[in-house]
């Protein structure tokens, strides 16, 4: 096995874990409200996907990400800012079940990216200066921003419905 295939796997490990959690979450579980300054759980999937799909389709291919192009006005979501703020994780408003459908089409986007990957492309520089990272490798950008933060937000989505009486992660 080598690096590709391995990111590979384990990133499609990283979606079937989140949509397994996510599994059940209803429209009122992914608004509400937690105490403190913790984001809603509907806003915390909506960054994670979000995100990826920005990183997958911008950063790493310098496209519309799917959010502005083939899934626009059609993700279930009333604002995406795949960057967010606390204000916008309070008054974002997700439809799970369309959302859900988007995630999954970003998924597979991120597989179809990744099965196009040549070994040596994980060590092509990207510069990542406007947000203050300098220039990083594709490696570590799918390892960190992709892989990484799905498992991130996974555990913040567990807590989340935890905290409203659910049960978090599926097993």
């Amino acid at each position: 096995m080598n690096a590709i295939e391995l990111l590979g796997e384990q990133i499609q490990q990283a979606h079937q874990l989140l949509e397994a959690t996510m599994e059940g979450v209803t429209n009122e579980e992914a608004k509400w409200l937690p105490p403190g300054t913790a984001n809603p759980l509907g806003a915390t999937y909506v960054h994670a996907v979000a995100s990826e799909d920005a990183v997958i389709h911008m950063i790493l291919q310098g496209q519309a990400p799917l959010y502005a192009s083939s899934w626009a006005n059609r993700t279930g979501v009333s604002d995406i800012q795949p960057l967010s703020s606390p204000e916008w994780a309070r008054s974002v408003k997700v439809d799970i079940p369309i959302l859900r459908e988007y995630a999954q089409a970003v998924h597979h986007a991120t597989d179809d990216y990744i099965e196009t990957l040549m070994v040596e492309e994980l060590a092509r520089l990207v510069d990542m200066s406007n947000l203050g990272l300098g220039e990083l490798s594709v490696g570590h950008i799918l390892s960190r921003f992709v892989l990484g933060h799905i498992d991130n937000m996974c555990g913040e989505i567990s807590c989340l419905k935890g905290l409203q009486g659910g049960k978090g992660y599926p097993f």
